[in-house]
């Protein structure tokens, strides 16, 4: 792996940290860190050694969203900040389409502040985990913009259309409790036991059927645009297909053995 000047990167135990760092900017997205971004997911799907994935930031936030100064920094030197966003967003999105669609159980990990794109990629992740002081808000509308980061895409299927709307109008603050509720996030945490929490629920994850989850995460994708028939079909083409393989081998041995699987021993 190369050095990132953005990200601080590790590895631990089958799971790949990738933690934004800019914590002076509330872990705002300037281009460097999209592209590192993108770099440091398309790693993660291709390296078998990493079976799980957790996204997080430095500091106090989580990721504040785009660079706004460079925005205005962009406005006033050129009269234009179109050009800035066509190409954030072109690695945002590359991102996003990354982690979405990685065969491989990616985890967010929201340690503070989740605005703009910060909470876009927070949806985009298969889980959400929170620490209790975490906070949740659009804020696109508030500048003049319109959402991105797949944000009209995952929100209104998280909470409705209507509660979406909301959101996006009014942009007010909800805290990791109110997030819980809407199902934004699958748990929260204290904030002194945020880090050992994660760290478990990766862990888990990684000690897991790796290949059985990716199939799993490419059906529940699929669902969101199929119909019930043609997708009760990829369950049946899919269930079948994963009986076929070493995970479920072991699965069964292990469920007939009356021990725990160990998924890390199947090739």
């Amino acid at each position: 792996m190369s050095e990132y000047q953005t990200l601080n990167f590790e590895e631990k135990g089958g799971v790949a940290w990738i933690r934004m760092n800019r914590p002076d900017e509330l872990n705002s997205l300037n281009l460097p860190m999209t592209k590192e971004l993108c770099q440091a997911a398309a790693y993660c799907t291709t390296e078998k050694n990493v079976r799980a994935v957790v996204v997080t930031g430095t500091g106090r936030a989580f990721c504040a969203g785009g660079d706004v100064k460079k925005m205005a920094q962009e406005l006033k030197n050129k009269g234009r900040s179109d050009l800035f966003l066509r190409d954030l967003t072109l690695h945002l999105h590359s991102f996003i389409s990354e982690i979405a669609r990685m065969p491989k159980p990616v985890l967010a990990a929201v340690n503070g502040i989740a605005a703009g794109a910060g909470f876009s990629i927070s949806l985009a992740c298969d889980m959400s985990i929170a620490a209790e002081d975490a906070r949740f808000v659009m804020a696109y509308t508030d500048i003049g913009l319109v959402p991105d980061g797949s944000s009209t895409f995952f929100l209104s299927r998280l909470v409705g259309p209507k509660k979406a709307m909301e959101l996006i109008y009014l942009n007010e603050p909800i805290d990791a409790a109110e997030a819980l509720k809407l199902g934004i996030v699958n748990r929260v945490l204290s904030s002194d036991d945020f880090e050992k929490g994660v760290s478990d629920v990766a862990r888990k994850l990684a000690q897991g059927p790796t290949a059985t989850f990716g199939r799993a995460k490419n059906l529940m994708r699929k669902g969101i645009l199929e119909t019930l028939e043609s997708q009760m079909e990829n369950e049946r083409q899919g269930i079948a297909h994963s009986s076929l393989q070493g995970e479920f081998q072991e699965g069964i041995a292990a469920f007939t053995e009356k021990r725990k699987a160990d998924f890390l021993s199947v090739p």
